[in-house]
């Protein structure tokens, strides 16, 4: 966690992101990375020139902005205008670039059940990338006093356990862990046995680094879905982050997360982490 990408937009929505970059930042003793990308095309670059040029010196003033926050709480900060036709790809390069161990983003708050309730930049940097993606409502706040795991036994989950595990190695090891595993109703015996193995996995692996979880099996609970189910229980855990794993699906309007990852993400009011399975969690 030394190096850190902060992906902005200037909007209100990518204030948290911000604000929590500064602080996950002091915990880790990490240095920051703040992004903005202009997304433009060369039509439009070649009618409007002296608009792209006007949305450059407001994006930098921004930028400076953040460098100026992130610098007065003694972290050592960058910042990067890139311009392009696709934010998410640029993103990513970015973040390869730097090698960064972690990309950090806002969440649009939009209603709906079944839509996408982020902004489609940052639902194709968690598709698209390898490295873990932070996804940080503008409220969210994080406290350091509680992180909770999601699993369901996947190799997807498996990275989340890591990087749950290695967040409050490097961060803050006085933080709770909470795992919780959910089954749909119509789980067979060999699925519950699955999940319950995921949970003894993270159990094992959390106690050796010396660190408490308390786990919790959710089984068959019809009136609830699995997403819902997972921010209850984070809400009760008083959860800081929820951590979970995601796999990417190929195609670019489409969603490129799994459902209960997207729902989580669009629906709950704390920090989501998406761990990867190539990152280095």
């Amino acid at each position: 966690m030394k190096r850190l990408l902060v992906a902005t937009d200037g909007s209100e929505y990518s204030s948290g992101a911000i604000r929590e970059s500064i602080n996950i930042a002091k915990k880790c003793a990490s240095e920051i990375t703040a992004l903005s990308v202009i997304e433009i095309n060369p039509q439009f670059m070649a009618m409007a020139p002296q608009i792209i040029e006007a949305t450059e010196k407001d994006i930098r003033g921004h930028l400076e902005h953040i460098k100026k926050m992130v610098e007065d709480a003694g972290i050592g900060c960058e910042i990067e205008i890139r311009e392009g036709e696709d934010v998410y790809k640029l993103i990513i390069e970015e973040a390869d670039k730097r090698d960064a161990d972690l990309i950090i983003m806002g969440r649009r708050g939009r209603k709906g059940i079944t839509k996408l309730l982020m902004g489609s930049a940052t639902a194709r940097v968690i598709g698209h990338s390898h490295r873990n993606v932070l996804v940080v409502p503008r409220a969210s706040e994080i406290k350091w006093k509680s992180i909770v795991v999601a699993t369901d036994g996947s190799e997807y989950s498996y990275a989340a356990e890591k990087a749950a595990v290695r967040l409050i190695k490097d961060c803050c090891e006085a933080c709770t862990l909470g795992a919780i595993a959910v089954t749909r109703p119509d789980a067979t015996e060999e699925r519950i046995r699955i999940s319950e193995r995921a949970l003894e996995d993270i159990k094992a692996t959390a106690e050796k680094e010396g660190i408490e979880v308390d786990v919790t099996l959710v089984k068959n609970r019809p009136h609830e879905t699995i997403h819902e189910t997972i921010i209850e229980y984070a809400r009760q855990k008083e959860a800081d982050i929820v951590v979970m794993g995601s796999h990417g699906r190929t195609g670019i309007e489409r969603l490129l997360m799994g459902s209960v990852c997207e729902r989580v993400i669009g629906h709950i009011d704390r920090a989501v982490l998406v761990a990867k399975i190539s990152s280095r969690s």
